[in-house]
């Protein structure tokens, strides 16, 4: 297992943006919703590391997505809320109550329901921050729900390949 240090971390959110920006940004599925696979490390950072520096590159990373796509600190809003929320997130998607939290002792529902709960939140925040009108609640809903499942789709391929379950 390889040791995670600050260094790693930001090689790992500038590998997350280049592959967001250069690769994923450019697939468009139906003709308009775009996979987002870069929230994963805000999921899958280590629950004992340092809560504030864990905050700060979550920032980091949205803030970098933002820079490439010109969305004004949509993306870093949406990324730091995860972020700060993901506790939360994970006792309730998976029904644990004590501090210690691993994701190999989940079971596979637990496991998808944390991963599809916290890409709903971010995908919600994003949409609604960038394109809120009342007029358009269900329209964007609709956005939200179909952007969602297929980011899932993504972050779960990603999960598979780096076999995310037995490692962190």
């Amino acid at each position: 297992m390889i040791s995670r240090t600050i260094f790693t971390d930001l090689l790992l959110i500038i590998f997350l943006i280049a592959l967001q920006i250069f690769i994923l940004n450019r697939i468009t599925i139906f003709g308009e919703y775009t996979p987002v696979i870069y929230p994963v490390f805000v999921m899958f950072y280590p629950f004992f590391r340092n809560k504030y520096q864990f905050l700060a590159l979550s920032f980091i990373l949205g803030l970098g997505i933002d820079a490439f796509l010109g969305t004004w600190g949509i993306n870093a809003f949406a990324t730091t809320a995860i972020a700060y929320f993901r506790t939360i997130i994970f006792r309730t998607s998976t029904d644990t109550t004590t501090d210690f939290f691993s994701f190999s002792s989940l079971q596979w529902p637990q496991f998808l329901l944390f991963i599809l709960s916290s890409i709903f939140f971010h995908q919600l925040l994003v949409q609604y921050i960038e394109f809120f009108k009342l007029t358009r609640f269900f329209e964007i809903f609709l956005n939200v729900l179909v952007s969602s499942a297929i980011s899932f789709t993504f972050i779960l391929i990603y999960t598979l390949v780096f076999k995310i379950k037995q490692r962190v």
